[in-house]
């Protein structure tokens, strides 16, 4: 069977999306992880973490919170990752090896270590009010007893993480522990014998692949002290622990950021050959760095069995009307002829290169312009996994481009879009936290000709000059932008809004929750900073450096020719005032009385003096608190 070729669709790329090959879901990528939270009675003290929180809450309670909350991230961003939770120092145990001290949480229809899902969020968070009946906490690890829960439960997580090789899933095993010397009430050979066998435990877990990560809590006034027990099991030396504590975050409410960033984890898009001259290749790995986030596209589902619908494609014959396989020729018509075309020669057609990433040669940082930036670069790093000596080479080539302030100009051979990109070195940036920027290369995709506009140039005329900006307004607005300059941003503090909202809802749906989990917009500008008496008097004499001290009387000389909608906000601006002199603001806010009134009431204050009036009832009431203040 022949069927006719479609030119556009000869020359289209193999992926419509160019940025497709970095959302593609790969076996490789794929996480396992096993919460291992410590449940002795300690955990369940209650204390008072900080101002964020309005009641006393143990170190259980937020551990669980934590980890609900990274759940309910993993199940939008990660869905396939697979988790499983496990305590340890129970009363009841529930494992396939049948140790003491050891609880694996379950829900029916799911596996000990499987994918998230609603039913399991769900169950998980009810399970904090019946833990101490149904599970139960108890010391597991106490004096004249050769019970070691820990070891126990170490030998159950890795049996969990099983499934699976360390070459096609990243394995992790995540404990949250208050107890910083689980052994403190042994002594002598005893406590030695436990302390030796655990961390070999460990040790042990760790040569199979799997990384265990520490989360230690601290107490109100007492440290957690890595050196006593959990420095060795990690592996963290003495120098490294004051800086590992530090970027643990172990304050209670830096404690959930903490969870949910180790969770976002840079992981390989795919291995590259990369090759220098003469026929040297080494193999890098690229990762996505940052990307758009966008909503999860849409699942067809069969009306009946709630089951995701499979499109297949047929083939049926105009003739007879049979089934047909799907055609392995095509044809194109050309002076009254077909010419045929098979799969394999449209490829090869579409084919312009065989390498992945050839380099050229290299030009000077200079000669790279920022808009020459088409889309998200890509970053690369070394692997001797295939190609032994890679990292050595492309160390010797990083270090030489660094000291030579040059970049790299290299072939990009994707065969359905290839293109020429340029290779510049990153040196590692570190600070006392720990790196904030790894070494490497970042592949930067150049333009072709066509892909940049010329812009067009307004054209001026006497009958309408353009106007030019002073000298006097242009310092202004130079001191204007200095002051609400925003001081080390970066694009990951933002959220999407719209985003949030959205997978919101889908979480109030999937969790049949009464109320919208509260989302934040930190795209809004920041009022207590743009209130500031230097930003304030910057603003001022911006405005009547551009309009003139009678700005204001100019405005309201216009009033004739409002929109209705003006017209009506001014009138409910008007009444607002109004109302607003009916309360006595200070007095009820030194009282606490301002939660007394209604939303409506409020919002009388905040329009008066030009507030904005979005927000719940408590955002309301910190804005009026904060304008009183001032």
């Amino acid at each position: 069977m022949d069927m006719e070729l479609d030119p556009d669709e000869v020359f289209r790329d193999d992926e419509d999306d160019a940025e497709a090959e970095y959302f593609r879901e790969r076996a490789s990528t794929k996480e396992l992880a096993v919460y291992l939270i410590d449940a002795s009675p300690k955990m369940f003290l209650t204390h008072s973490p900080s101002e964020k929180h309005m009641k006393d809450e143990s170190h259980f309670h937020i551990t669980m919170s934590c980890i609900l909350s990274s759940l309910k991230t993993q199940i939008i961003s990660r869905s396939y990752d697979e988790v499983a939770i496990c305590f340890f120092n129970t009363r009841e145990k529930k494992n396939l090896q049948d140790l003491n001290g050891v609880f694996v949480f379950n829900v029916g229809d799911r596996e000990s270590l499987d994918r998230p899902t609603a039913k399991f969020i769900k169950e998980l968070s009810q399970l904090e009010e019946k833990f101490a009946k149904e599970i139960g906490s108890q010391y597991g690890i106490v004096a004249g007893s050769r019970e070691n829960s820990l070891y126990n439960a170490l030998w159950v997580a890795q049996a969990l993480l099983r499934k699976g090789s360390a070459r096609t899933a990243d394995k992790r095993i995540l404990l949250f522990t208050n107890e910083d010397d689980p052994f403190g009430n042994i002594k002598g050979a005893t406590k030695t014998d436990m302390t030796r066998t655990t961390q070999q435990r460990a040790k042990d877990a760790q040569d199979l692949g799997i990384s265990i990560e520490l989360f230690p809590l601290s107490e109100p006034h007492k440290e957690f002290d890595l050196s006593r027990f959990y420095a060795d099991m990690i592996g963290i030396d003495d120098d490294g622990i004051a800086e590992f504590m530090s970027a643990i975050g172990a304050k209670f409410e830096d404690m959930e950021y903490e969870l949910k960033r180790r969770m976002i984890k840079k992981r390989i898009v795919k291995t590259l050959t990369f090759t220098i001259a003469n026929g040297l290749a080494i193999e890098v790995n690229t990762y996505a760095l940052v990307r758009p986030t966008v909503p999860g596209s849409t699942v067809w589902l069969d009306s009946v069995t709630n089951q995701p619908l499979k499109i297949e494609r047929s083939f049926i014959c105009a003739d007879t009307g049979a089934l047909m396989e799907e055609p392995t020729k095509r044809f194109q018509t050309y002076q009254n002829m077909n010419v045929k075309f098979s799969v394999e020669e449209l490829s090869e057609i579409k084919r312009v290169s065989t390498a992945q990433l050839r380099l050229l040669g290299f030009k000077p940082l200079n000669c790279l312009k920022d808009y020459h930036n088409l889309r998200p670069s890509t970053f690369i790093f070394p692997t001797d996994e295939e190609v032994l000596g890679s990292t050595l080479i492309f160390v010797a080539l990083h270090r030489s481009m660094l000291r030579l302030n040059r970049f790299a100009v290299a072939f990009y051979g994707n065969p359905s879009h290839p293109q020429l990109v340029a290779i510049v070195a990153q040196d590692e940036v570190k600070v006392a936290g720990g790196q904030v920027e790894p070494p490497g290369m970042h592949i930067i995709y150049l333009p072709y000709a066509d892909d940049i506009r010329p812009i067009e140039e307004f054209q001026m005329s006497p009958e309408n000059p353009v106007p030019r900006a002073s000298d006097e307004q242009i310092d202004k607005a130079a001191a204007l932008m200095k002051r609400i300059d925003l001081k080390g941003f970066s694009i990951t503090q933002l959220s999407n809004p719209a985003l949030q909202r959205h997978y919101a809802v889908l979480q109030a749906l999937a969790l049949e929750e009464d109320e919208l989990p509260e989302t934040k917009d930190k795209t809004l500008p920041d009022e207590e900073g743009m209130s500031r008496p230097t930003v304030v008097n910057a603003i001022d004499q911006f405005k009547h450096s551009v309009y003139g001290d009678q700005y204001e009387a100019r405005s309201s000389a216009g009033d004739d020719n409002m929109s209705e909608a003006s017209k009506k906000r001014k009138a409910s601006a008007g009444n607002a005032v109004k109302e607003c002199e009916n309360y006595n603001w200070a007095e009820m806010a030194e009282s606490g009385k301002l939660t007394t009134l209604t939303v409506v009431e409020l919002k009388y204050y905040l329009t008066a003096h030009n507030l904005p009036v979005s927000g719940k009832k408590e955002d309301l009431i910190s804005r009026i608190k904060m304008h009183l203040r001032k």
